[in-house]
């Protein structure tokens, strides 16, 4: 009997401790807000703990960072990109330097830049900076994750799985689901220097 309840009180503890990573979603702006199938877990706050190259936790200064309403446009091939507002509750500023994706085999952190009609997306040199206590909102016209060479089909309420990598060498993981949204059509301009 008492290996029972010792089973239970596990079972209790990891269902809550599982949702305790959880936030509100955010919406979007009227009128650009995406539309499609999303799983609550997906469209809900993902949160990664920085972990070293080996996988261990990274200690201190660095702070868990979140995403809130992580998500990707669909697309049958080609490019697409990836949005979330990502937080910083830490004392100390965070830059990611690189990302990675089970949707494509090369991925960039993308910034846009310009004026009314001519707006051009490039790679963001140095990366993404969120400041101590700050945020950095990922948005069409905007900062944003790009995927390269997607081979297999991003459709609603599919499910991508990003890292992002740290200046400091940690990493993060979280998964973003899949929305239709037709806007934000920047030209592309590779290898910007």
């Amino acid at each position: 009997m008492r290996i029972r309840h010792a089973l239970l009180a596990v079972v209790a503890t990891a269902a809550v401790a599982a949702c305790g990573g959880q936030q509100a979603t955010s919406a979007a702006p009227a009128g650009n807000a995406p539309t499609g199938a999303a799983s609550s877990a997906a469209s809900s706050a993902a949160s990664g703990t920085p972990t070293g190259p080996g996988g261990e936790a990274t200690p201190g200064t660095a702070g868990p960072l979140t995403i809130t309403d992580p998500w990707i446009k669909t697309t049958k091939s080609g490019m697409t990109a990836a949005f979330g507002t990502i937080a910083n509750p830490s004392a100390a500023a965070i830059t990611i330097v690189s990302a990675a994706s089970t949707g494509a085999p090369t991925v960039e952190l993308h910034e846009t830049v310009g004026e009314g009609t001519q707006m051009t997306m490039r790679p963001k040199e140095g990366g993404f900076t969120i400041p101590a206590g700050g945020k950095l909102e990922l948005k069409p016209g905007g900062d944003h994750i790009m995927l390269m060479d997607v081979t297999t089909p991003v459709k609603p309420g599919s499910e991508v799985g990003f890292t992002l990598t740290f200046k400091d060498g940690g990493t993060m993981t979280f998964k973003a689901v899949g929305k239709d949204f037709a806007g934000a059509n920047e030209k592309y301009q590779p290898g910007h220097e």
